[in-house]
């Protein structure tokens, strides 16, 4: 079979791609914990939820404490357990980003229903918004912010969430902050997701992804347009498909 690759960062995002199942997730908690202890692998959870949300799962889910934690869709960074973002994504997604100007040219479109205040943060704007309307209200509100020379990536995933963040504020470009700071080589790093706001997690480096077979059709049908090899399709849903995964990708037995 030949040598294991070394498995130095592990990504995954939180719901319905590590949790899901707790016997699995125990499961593979336990292949990661090892990996840490002998490898040093550092571990990062990449979220939709704010900081303040990922506390309230980890008080239902035993969690491996992780070395960071990218919130908010990619737009917050919090290395260990500090609870102050990152200063330099920071200073970093502040470049050109007009949070009110986003909110007024958002609440022309009625179809738009504003999300929770808690899920309105800094760097992200976020809305409802129905399947059955975003083929017609997405390229309109595109070229609104556009013309107002706003630079923003819009993401929608989960077939509700319509989140507004400034370009290169995604959870795949956190990523590439991170592994460049550690210095890891992508060949030793692994992104794990299962929605839309994940398909960044994908699509700029050559990390090895693993795609959970639980995955949500933009993400199935993302995965499927971008054929490469470093890049697979589980087919057991959740942290099982993860360790389904690593074991693909010959980082453990």
């Amino acid at each position: 079979m030949g040598l294991l690759t070394q498995l130095s960062l592990l990504i995954t995002d939180l719901d319905h791609t590590l949790v899901g199942n707790d016997e699995s997730l125990d499961r593979l908690n336990r292949v990661l914990d090892r990996s840490r202890q002998t490898l040093g692998t550092k571990i990062v959870y990449a979220t939709g939820r704010s900081r303040e949300s990922y506390q309230d799962l980890v008080t239902s889910q035993r969690l491996l404490a992780p070395d960071a934690l990218i919130a908010a869709v990619g737009t917050e960074i919090y290395l260990d357990a500090s609870e102050t973002p990152d200063p330099e994504w920071v200073s970093k997604l502040g470049i050109n980003w007009h949070r009110e100007e986003i909110v007024a040219i958002a609440s022309r479109f009625a179809d738009l229903e504003s999300q929770p205040h808690s899920e309105q943060r800094p760097f992200k704007v976020s809305y409802f918004l129905s399947p059955s309307v975003v083929a017609a209200v997405v390229p309109q509100l595109q070229e609104l912010l556009f013309q107002q020379g706003l630079d923003v990536e819009i993401i929608y995933s989960g077939s509700k969430d319509l989140d507004i963040l400034p370009r290169g504020g995604d959870k795949g470009t956190a990523v590439q902050f991170l592994r460049d700071r550690w210095q890891i080589d992508p060949i030793e790093t692994v992104v794990c997701g299962d929605s839309g706001n994940d398909i960044s997690l994908f699509k700029y480096g050559t990390e090895r992804g693993i795609v959970v077979g639980n995955a949500q059709s933009e993400l199935r049908l993302w995965h499927e347009l971008h054929p490469v090899n470093y890049h697979y399709l589980a087919v057991a849903n959740y942290a099982a498909g993860i360790l389904e995964g690593l074991k693909y990708f010959r980082f453990v037995e």
